[in-house]
């Protein structure tokens, strides 16, 4: 099993550039399920998930052929219905070909998926959209097994609202689902965030007819049939407010390409308040080639970091997939800083291990105080989780000694070769075996 080892206390400089998002690349593979024709992803991420949504797409009659960072889907045996358990449970997205499947095939059966230990997360909403849209549903030994009574869904309204907020990817299932079902469905408490509007541009350029991507209310008009499409994906926002971290926690200096600004809004407020500095030194890419607006930041933070407030809430409010990492640089804040979780409240498994590295934080129930310190120290931690992972690398670019950040292999499903990456930038980290 993979480690990283830290030598903590090097300022981060140099450049990088933020590679295509992640979440954004997944329900976008899975949409290629809708077409016969061949779907071309740009900009997809080479990562442990999308190696694994490859496989899954391989196992549903899919070929998929890699041209660098580019992927081309294309169907090679329609028909195949089963997303088995031993695919789907190594990641939460898996489930994201349940609504493709069952819009392109009128049946379907997916395994219950997997992913990251940070909480419950029911997929009650995906299954109550989908049966909105006329589907029969029941479960079966683990698997969810759907049927469209005549072969295909109907337009429906749906309500997609929950406990904690809308949902994403059950967004991004029913709204696949939707764009090949007859008459129009109009979805309320959509998901507002960024990768929710870049599947709609795909499904769009494939011969949809979506609007409203972005907002609360997504309106769909369904058509018969959707055709082959090439696509660039957004930039990963997650990587990119991660690394803009990184190097304030080190107090470095670096310019990250292809920086999503627009789809960072809430959390470069937050790290504004903090003291960090972001200045646009242009756009990322030749003109007229940057995807979305992506553009260029220079990444400065003074020593003295100011505590503040921070709640995780749907987009465009903080991102809880940040929330380990801006909790690791408000350890060295000067004062008290306050993290309340709204999203996933239980998501705080990496409090022990930052505890570990001299870290004061308090949790009570769903929010956590941090007492800056003056100094983090090296030690032995264990990733729980994705983001938790990044957490514990923040903490231990910065701490005195050596930190060894056990079990990154949940690393590996969001960050490309993270190690690699910081060790362009200066920082003393190898990945070992242990």
């Amino acid at each position: 099993m993979d480690a990283f080892l830290i030598n903590g206390g090097k300022p981060l400089r140099g450049e990088v550039r933020i590679h295509g998002s992640k979440n954004a690349s997944l329900p976008l593979m899975a949409a290629a399920l809708l077409t016969d024709g061949p779907v071309t992803l740009r900009d997809v991420p080479d990562l442990a998930d999308i190696r694994n949504m490859t496989r899954l797409l391989d196992s549903l009659g899919q070929s998929i052929e890699p041209q660098g960072e580019a992927l081309t889907i294309t169907t090679r045996d329609a028909g195949k219905t089963l997303a088995h358990y031993d695919i789907v449970r190594t990641m939460r997205a898996g489930i994201c070909v349940l609504g493709p499947l069952l819009a392109a095939h009128g049946s379907a059966k997916v395994s219950m998926p997997g992913g990251c230990a940070i909480g419950d997360r029911p997929v009650d909403l995906h299954l109550r959209g989908l049966r909105a849209l006329g589907a029969e549903i029941h479960l079966d030994a683990g698997y969810i097994v759907a049927e469209a009574p005549g072969g295909r869904l109907r337009g429906a309204h749906v309500f997609l609202g929950g406990p904690n907020g809308s949902t994403v990817l059950g967004t991004a299932n029913v709204l696949s689902a939707a764009v090949l079902a007859a008459g129009t469905t109009v979805i309320e408490s959509a998901a507002c965030e960024p990768e929710v509007e870049d599947l709609a541009r795909l499904l769009n350029a494939m011969g949809a007819r979506v609007a409203g991507a972005g907002s609360p209310v997504i309106t769909v008009e369904g058509v018969d049939r959707l055709r082959a499409a090439e696509h660039t994906v957004i930039p990963d926002r997650i990587e990119a407010g991660t690394y803009v971290m990184a190097a304030a926690i080190t107090n470095g200096d670096v310019v990250l390409h292809n920086f999503p600004t627009s789809t960072l809004t809430a959390a470069l407020d937050r790290l504004r308040e903090i003291g960090v500095t972001l200045e646009a030194v242009g756009a990322s890419e030749p003109a007229g080639a940057a995807p979305h607006g992506a553009q260029s930041v220079r990444v400065v933070t003074p020593r003295r970091l100011h505590p503040v407030q921070v709640v995780t809430q749907p987009h465009p409010g903080f991102p809880t997939d940040l929330q380990a990492q801006i909790m690791a640089l408000l350890t060295l804040a000067d004062g008290n800083a306050i993290i309340t979780e709204k999203i996933f409240p239980d998501r705080f498994l990496h409090v022990a291990e930052l505890l570990r590295m001299g870290a004061d934080i308090t949790r009570v129930g769903s929010s956590a105080m941090i007492t800056g310190v003056r100094e983090l120290v090296g030690a032995p931690v264990m990733a729980s989780d994705l983001r938790a992972s990044a957490g514990l690398v923040l903490a231990g670019l910065a701490a005195r000694g050596q930190t060894q950040v056990n079990r990154v292999y949940h690393l590996d499903r969001g960050y490309e070769r993270m190690e690699l990456t910081l060790q362009q930038l200066g920082a003393d980290i190898e990945r070992v075996e242990v």
